[in-house]
């Protein structure tokens, strides 16, 4: 059975950046990934806004959709009681939107992997308990979050 992956917004913003201090990783990891990769739209929304500067930043995530190397099977609207139990729970952390998906896109698609940079991830839970299989580099190179400041 071929190995799924779902996939958050610093892998990706880290990927179409070379600048990004996780590009070679992104690059080595996609590169032993076979497409499509699940996401969702929040996730989508946020690349394109921290690579909104780069030369065709917006565009290039736009384009992974369009050639299908992304996919958008998560629906919010058939799953906004889930994502806002999730986010109240977690809202210590705080958990973003595009957290909250994704940790019901992985509740949905349990089978897969998720590829990300936020450490938030080893603290949220499938089902209330169940530990996410995520993909992160290795742990003196991870970072905690995404600035959507800059």
């Amino acid at each position: 059975m071929k190995r799924r992956f779902v996939v958050d917004t610093g892998p990706l913003v880290a990927f179409l950046n070379r600048r990004d201090r996780h590009h070679s990783w992104a690059i080595s990891q996609l590169a032993q990934i076979e497409p499509p990769l699940a996401t969702c739209e929040a996730v989508v929304t946020e690349a394109c806004h921290l690579l909104r500067s780069a030369p065709g930043g917006a565009g290039a995530v736009l384009e992974l959709v369009h050639r299908g190397l992304l996919s958008l099977p998560f629906q919010l609207a058939a799953e906004t009681d889930p994502v806002s139990r999730l986010m109240a729970r977690y809202s210590n952390v705080p958990m973003s939107l595009a957290d909250g998906c994704l940790v019901r896109l992985m509740e949905l698609k349990a089978e897969s992997t998720l590829l990300t940079l936020d450490s938030d991830f080893t603290v949220y839970r499938m089902h209330g308990r169940r530990v996410i299989p995520v993909l992160m580099p290795p742990r003196g190179e991870r970072v905690d979050r995404i600035s959507l400041a800059d």
